[in-house]
Formats: structure tokens, sequence, C-alpha cells
């Protein structure tokens, strides 16, 4: 009777277990099906070469244009200011809790750190717009506007810094501790043991943290939208407003758009354009990663 009874818990177990891999696997074909099925349409009307290559979008205004590149310069800018700032921060605060600081110490500091991922992205937001821009940025260069791309930055930079920071700490204390007594065995010392043994050793950890953070500053919203404004403008400097894919999305699905137009369809041509810079970073990254372990090994 005991037999039986295993196998069918066993049983039970592995149903459950394969449902939960499965429900992600058809949830995201479900997303690609409604993108791609609600984008169709609007490249029936628009060329996607002109979508790729226009440097101007108007697409609640006349005369309508969708040219996506203003919108792609603006999240590229706020992302890539973003993990400047926090992939510095982020990766120097993981490696001094995880090869400096003392257990005490890091047992206080580390939840602390953590808090600020719980920090609503309006307050990040409004924060932008009440502090880093009037009391810091617009006293630097008093010609930084209201709304600019760089206290977007900056915000969702102080964001994903918890999200970077926590995952790098435990990609690094996973490291084997022998490979670290190997190391000043041979006279390293601490810097070098952390720079030559410990990061090269959590390289597949660290790189998966840079882009998890990378694909939150990537779909943020409410902060990017608050902060950086909702001006398509395909720029370079980082004291103008300027429009992200995200907030574009926003201000067309809170609007009087009625279903079924060009504008609607614009909202789904532009989420499927997020999609794939998403997927095309992770593909990459999987080949660095795996290129990197083969020459590690």
């Amino acid at each position: 009777m005991r037999q039986p009874l295993r196998k069918a818990r066993e049983g039970l177990i592995y149903g459950v277990l394969l449902g939960c891999a499965l429900v992600s696997v058809v949830t995201m074909l479900g997303i690609i099906t409604v993108l791609v099925s609600e984008s169709v349409p609007f490249f029936r009307e628009v060329s996607v070469w002109s979508y790729l290559t226009g440097t101007r979008w108007s697409a609640l205004l006349e005369p309508r244009t969708f040219g996506v590149l203003p919108l792609l310069a603006g999240t590229v800018q706020v992302a890539c200011g973003a993990l400047a700032l926090a992939v510095p921060v982020g990766l120097g605060a993981a490696i001094y809790l995880s090869e400096y600081a003392s257990p005490r110490l890091r047992t206080l500091t580390k939840p602390i750190l953590e808090i600020l991922a719980g920090v609503p992205t309006v307050v990040y937001g409004y924060f932008a717009l009440t502090f880093i821009t009037p009391d810091i940025l617009q006293r630097i260069f008093p010609a930084a506007e209201v709304f600019n791309a760089a206290s977007a930055a900056i915000v969702v930079g102080i964001m994903i810094v918890p999200t970077i920071a926590s995952l790098c700490d435990d990609a690094l204390r996973a490291v084997p501790r022998s490979l670290r007594e190997g190391a000043y065995a041979l006279a390293a010392n601490r810097l070098e043991v952390t720079a030559r043994v410990v990061l090269p050793g959590a390289f597949s950890g660290v790189v998966a943290a840079v882009l998890l953070a990378l694909a939150r500053a990537l779909g943020e919203t409410m902060a990017v939208t608050l902060a950086a404004g909702m001006t398509p403008k395909l720029t370079l400097n980082p004291l103008t407003s300027v429009q992200t894919l995200t907030s574009y999305i926003v201000q067309v699905s809170l609007g009087d758009t009625p279903h079924g137009t060009i504008e609607y369809q614009s909202i789904f041509a532009v989420a499927l354009t997020l999609f794939l810079i998403t997927l095309t970073i992770n593909v990459i990254a999987q080949r660095m990663i795996r290129r990197f372990r083969e020459e590690y090994d």
C-alpha cells in the first residue's frame, strides 16, 4: 500500500511542477500571439522600413508619422544612463558586502539596501521632479528642462541598484571558498583575489544581475513618464525632455483612443518592439555567458 501511495504522491508533485512550468510558457505564447496579431494591421498601413527608420513620431496629432527612432533613442538614453550609475554602485556594494564587510555589518546593511526596491516607482518620479531636477541638475546645468532624460536615468539607476547589489552579492558568495583560499595560499592579497578569482567565477551571475536590472530599466514606466516627460524627440542631449517606449504606451492607453484605430494598434507595435529588444539582449547575454564559461573552464 505504501509503494502505490508514494508513486501517486510523486506523480501529483510532478504534475504540479509541470503545470507551473507550462504556465510561464503558455503565458509567453499568449503575449506573443496578442502582440503579433494586433501589430499586423498596423504594419499593413505603416511600412516596417519607415517605422524603423523614421525620425519623427506623432501618432496622436496630424500629420501622423510613425518613426520609432525618437522613442528608441529616449528608451536607450534612460536605460544606459541608469546602468552607468547602477552597475558601479551596485557591484561595488556587492563586493564590499561579500568580501570586506563583517557579518554583523552585512546583516544590518543588506536589508536596508533592499528596502529601496520596495519604494513605489511613482515616488521616484516625483522625487526626480521635486528634488533631482530643481535642486541638482538645474543648479549645475541651468539649461536643463523640467522634464529631462538625465533625472529619469538617475532615479531609474537608484531603483535598480538593489537588484544588482543583491543578485551580485549572492553570485559572489556562491564562488567556492576553496578558490579564495588557494589564491591566498599563492600570496594574493584581498583585492587580487576579488578581481582575479571571485569576479571571474561569478561572471555569469553578475551578467544575469545586470540583465535583470536592464530589463527593469527598459520596462520602467511611471518614474520615467514623470521625470522624462512625453516629448518624442531624437536627441542625445540628456537635459531635454524625451519619451520612451513604455511612456508612449501609457499615454495612449490612458487616453480616449478608439479601439481598432491605427493609434490604438501602434501601442502593440511599440510593445512588440520592446519585446524584441529584450529578447535580443537575453540571447546575446546567454551566448556571452556560454563563451566565458568555455574559456574559464
